[in-house]
């Protein structure tokens, strides 16, 4: 065996690894509840579980523009939230380009706040 081949080969033990384990934890309760009995099929299990009442509605219902303003907001302001941390702990690393560059991010974040709730953007009626 070459030694390129030989160097992909704990890559292609752990895969194989975690695919048969993956596939055991998937398959093997299937198997178990069959055998044990706990496999016991009911309209009720398969009702809906996630409001407590059946749809009454068609699924592909169109949603009012406002809510996913609000989601897009959300998405922008989260991903805001995971740029402050790396920013933080790496600041002694960027001193005062690493601070002004965030300033300047957070500032366009501010104006584009500041413009949707002035559009309103986050009003609900």
């Amino acid at each position: 065996m070459s030694s390129v081949a030989a160097g992909y080969l704990p890559i292609l033990l752990f895969l194989g690894i975690a695919l048969a384990l993956s596939s055991a934890f998937v398959i093997l309760p299937m198997i178990v509840s069959r055998f044990t009995g706990a496999h016991q099929p009911d309209p009720a299990k398969l009702a809906e579980y996630e409001c407590g009442f059946p749809a009454f509605e068609d699924a592909r219902a169109q949603f009012d523009v406002r809510f996913y303003l609000v989601a897009i907001l959300f998405i922008v302001f989260d991903l805001e939230a995971a740029f402050l941390f790396p920013w933080a702990v790496s600041l002694d690393f960027t001193k005062w380009p690493g601070w002004i560059a965030m300033m300047v991010f957070l500032a366009e974040l501010g104006l584009g706040l500041a413009y949707a709730w002035k559009k309103g953007a986050l009003e609900w009626e």
